[in-house]
C-alpha cells in the first residue's frame, strides 16, 4: 500500500472515497496526456514521410485493381494528406497508446502480473499490426477488384478518392480491431466476465458472427473471400479460448 493510500485512509469515509476517485482521475489525465504526446509525434513522422506513404503504399491497391480516382474537391488532397498523417500516427503510436493502457490498469493486476505488461502491449501490438497487414494484402485487393468490375460497360467506374481512402482506412482500422479478439478476450477473463467454458459452449454461435462480420467487411465480394476472412477470424476465436484459460489458470 502506498503512502497517499495510507493518508486516504486515515481520513473520512466520504473523503476517502473522493480522494481515492480524484487520484483515478488524476492517473487517468497523464495517461492520456502521454497517449496524446505519443499520437502526435506518430502523427509528425508520418507526416516527414507522407509522399512516399500515399503514393507507395496506400495507392498501391488502386494501382493493382486498375482504378480510376479523381479529387473533387479544392484543397481535397491537402486535408487527405492531413487525414492520412493522423490515422498513420495513431498506428505509429499504438505501442505507446497500449501502454498507457495498461499502466492505467496496472494498479487492479497482481505484482507478479505487472511484469507482463511490456509483454502484453507488444501482442497488442503485433495483433492489430497483423490485421492490418491481412486486410491491406488479402481483404482489400478482392474487395477493389470487385467494385472496379461490377456494373455495365457502358458506365465508367471513376472514384473519389477520399471515398477510396474512406474505405481502405476503415478496413484496415476493422481488421486491426478483430484481430484484437485474443486481447479482448485476456482482460475479459481478468474481470472474471469470460470464461473457457462459456466461449466453447457458445462457439457455435461464434462461428455464424464470424460469418456475419466476414460477408459485412468483404462487400459485395463472393462466399470464396468471406471464407477466406472467416478462416483466421475462427482461428482467432480459437487462440481466445485458449488465452482465456491460460488467464484463469493464472487466476
Amino acid at each position: 500500500m502506498s503512502e497517499s493510500d495510507k493518508t486516504i485512509e486515515e481520513g473520512s469515509g466520504s473523503r476517502e472515497i473522493e480522494m481515492s476517485f480524484l487520484q483515478h482521475l488524476e492517473e487517468l489525465r497523464w495517461r492520456l496526456i502521454y497517449a496524446v504526446i505519443g499520437l502526435f509525434t506518430g502523427t509528425i513522422v508520418a507526416w516527414v514521410f507522407i509522399d512516399p506513404l500515399v503514393e507507395h503504399v496506400l495507392l498501391v491497391p488502386a494501382q493493382t485493381a486498375d482504378m480510376k480516382l479523381q479529387n473533387l474537391r479544392p484543397f481535397g488532397q491537402l486535408f487527405l494528406y492531413l487525414q492520412v498523417a493522423m490515422i498513420a500516427g495513431f498506428v505509429l503510436s499504438l505501442p505507446n497508446i497500449f501502454l498507457q493502457l495498461w499502466k492505467f490498469i496496472a494498479p487492479a493486476l497482481h505484482k507478479s502480473e505487472r511484469k507482463y505488461i511490456v509483454w502484453i502491449v507488444i501482442f497488442s501490438t503485433i495483433c492489430f499490426l497483423s490485421g492490418i497487414v491481412f486486410a491491406y494484402f488479402i481483404m482489400l485487393p478482392l474487395t477493389l477488384k470487385f467494385a472496379v468490375a461490377f456494373g455495365t460497360p457502358e458506365i465508367e467506374n471513376n472514384f473519389a478518392i477520399t471515398e477510396y481512402f474512406s474505405i481502405i482506412i476503415s478496413v484496415m482500422l476493422a481488421a486491426g480491431l478483430v484481430f484484437e479478439l485474443p486481447m479482448l478476450s485476456f482482460f475479459l477473463s481478468k474481470l472474471g466476465i469470460l470464461t473457457p467454458r462459456f466461449m466453447r459452449k457458445y462457439r457455435r454461435h461464434a462461428l455464424v458472427v464470424i460469418l456475419i462480420i466476414a460477408a459485412m467487411l468483404t462487400p459485395g465480394t463472393d462466399p470464396v473471400a468471406q471464407l477466406l476472412l472467416a478462416v483466421p477470424l475462427g482461428f482467432l476465436y480459437e487462440i481466445s479460448i485458449f488465452v482465456s484459460k491460460l488467464s484463469q489458470k493464472k487466476n
